[in-house]
């Protein structure tokens, strides 16, 4: 028995009429018959009633017919979510997100890609600093990584999504906010909240600013989380440089100044397995690469 056996009853029991059903099923009726005759001879039993005008269903007939139709839908289903998942538009997906993304992108980026894949069930891990998302990737724990580059890892591609520029982030009420803008030189006295040196890329950037500035930062406080630093910050603990979309956590305490160094950037990059060709991840890396563009909506 073979699936053109089934679909070859299907269109007789339907048509109740030979020669409609091989019209339907673009053949000559001959073979059609042999064929249903080849069925009910494996089976053993009779499936139709045939006269000269039209064909019925024997009561196994009808029985069958049932089992038919459901066999061929899941037949059918089956090929349509193999051709969806070929094509990307169907499967899992966990993303990662650095802590700024996580405020500033996340939330676009989970209506986004429900809106253009709705098959696809996406997973998000906010808060993570870099180095958490390359080991995560390397244990595929994550499919994709919106992190600060680099990633220091030649097995993870890493394509640069857009360039944020860095702000002071200040208690209220502290002198500095007196200012609408700041040069780094003006934080040469003041205490720093950082992100921890080992998993951050920000720790870096933050001590090569104040570097060419000429000091070496008062660094009080490592923290892990952007949400922490802020706080913290909030808290009167110190003062912080930040990426411009941690302004959007809207920590109640905070208020935020531009940097007038041109330098004070940095770059927001979406990272995933060198090795992985997987369609669903090309979906994806193009829904958020067309997001993060300076011209998104």
């Amino acid at each position: 028995m073979e699936l053109r056996h089934l679909r070859y009853f299907l269109a007789v029991a339907e048509e109740r009429h030979f020669g409609r059903a091989a019209a339907r099923l673009h053949m000559a009726q001959p073979p059609l018959s042999q064929q249903i005759r080849q069925l009910e001879s494996e089976l053993g039993v009779q499936l139709l009633h045939r006269n000269t005008r039209r064909v019925d269903l024997t009561e196994a007939g009808a029985a069958y017919l049932d089992r038919v139709r459901t066999v061929l839908a899941a037949v059918d289903d089956a090929g349509e979510v193999a051709r969806r998942v070929a094509a990307g538009l169907q499967g899992r997906l966990s993303v990662g997100c650095v802590g700024s993304a996580t405020y500033s992108l996340l939330p676009a980026v989970a209506r986004r890609l429900r809106e253009e894949l709705p098959g696809v069930e996406v997973a998000f891990r906010g808060e993570m600093l870099g180095a958490q998302q390359v080991a995560a990737l390397q244990r595929r724990d994550i499919d994709i990584a919106l992190l600060r580059p680099p990633a220091g890892d030649p097995g993870i591609t890493v394509r640069t999504l857009r360039s944020d520029a860095l702000i002071a982030a200040l208690p209220d009420g502290h002198p500095l906010t007196a200012r609408t803008r700041l040069d780094v030189t003006d934080l040469r006295d003041e205490d720093f909240v950082i992100h921890a040196e080992r998993d951050s890329a920000m720790y870096g950037v933050v001590r090569r600013l104040c570097d060419r500035a000429g000091f070496e930062p008062r660094i009080r406080h490592e923290v892990v989380e952007t949400s922490t630093l802020v706080t913290f910050v909030a808290a009167g603990l110190g003062l912080a440089i930040v990426p411009e979309p941690v302004a959007q956590l809207g920590v109640p305490g905070a208020t935020y100044r531009p940097l007038t160094d041109p330098a004070a950037r940095i770059d927001l990059a979406l990272a995933t397995r060198s090795d992985d060709d997987s369609p669903l991840i090309a979906q994806a890396t193009r829904v958020l690469t067309q997001l993060a563009a300076p011209d998104s909506p």
